[in-house]
């Protein structure tokens, strides 16, 4: 489902119909937030509900984030909860009404240093596992081609090491802890 979502056009998102269409200015919030999200490797339909919660002056429930930005009940339910989890949507109270209001996180710091934590640094958790392994396939490869992935191995542990020792403190002073 998330991929049908993510690859329609963004021209349908313009062309929304009736009292919830979208305004330019929405739009172009939301085109932005959508451009960076391709950028990082993040799903279109979680960068349109970011970008419609950021650029909304009140916090919105997910039945006005389904209408608008036209998705699915499922895709809205992943993306607010997977926004959840990342830190940059929370939750909201509003009075009279028993619906839950979601709005978004606006501190650029605590959002990149949970972003590289979530989906950098879980990364290298198997990353010395996986060159062991790819080091193990080179056996069966020789001459030139051996040599020059064993090379590139090489180069991966480096980078590797260097982003489990830099990593941590950006994610640190991002978080301003």
């Amino acid at each position: 489902m998330e991929a049908v979502v993510a690859e329609r056009p963004w021209e349908a998102i313009k062309a929304n119909a009736g009292a919830s269409e979208l305004k330019p200015v929405e739009v172009e919030v939301i085109q932005f937030f959508v451009q960076f999200a391709a950028a990082v490797g993040q799903p279109r339909s979680v960068a349109e509900i970011y970008g419609l919660l950021f650029v909304s002056a009140k916090p919105l429930p997910m039945d006005t984030v389904i209408e608008r930005l036209k998705l699915s009940k499922g895709s809205a339910s992943q993306g607010l909860k997977y926004l959840q989890d990342l830190g940059a949507v929370h939750t909201v109270y509003v009075a009279s009404d028993r619906r839950t209001h979601f709005e978004a996180v606006a501190e650029l710091r605590k959002l990149a240093g949970r972003f590289l934590r979530r989906q950098i640094l879980t990364h290298f958790e198997d990353s010395a596992t996986r060159m062991d392994r790819i080091a193990a396939q080179t056996r069966t490869l020789s001459g030139e081609q051996r040599k020059h992935i064993l090379e590139r191995i090489k180069l991966l542990r480096r980078w590797e090491r260097t982003g489990r020792r830099i990593l941590p403190f950006v994610v640190k002073m991002l978080d301003g802890d």
